[in-house]
């Protein structure tokens, strides 16, 4: 009952600002895998860019961005 109290104790604004973080990363995430022709991994990257935040993002850079780039 304990974690249900702390969960109501964070203020409004803060809930928006994680849901507007998570929409905002899986969305980017999802878009730039689909115009590097990712095909239905794309999905898979919007998806898990809004379940968590930043670990999509960061895997995204080393396996996506960093493997594009010729090293």
């Amino acid at each position: 009952m304990s974690e249900w109290r702390e969960i109501q104790s964070i203020p409004p604004w803060a809930i928006l600002v994680i849901a507007l973080l998570l929409l905002t990363q899986g969305t980017a995430l999802f878009l730039d895998a689909r115009r590097r022709g990712l095909g239905r991994m794309a999905w898979f990257w919007g998806v898990w860019g809004i379940l968590n935040v930043p670990t999509p993002l960061v895997v995204y850079y080393f396996l996506i961005l960093r493997r594009g780039k010729g090293t």
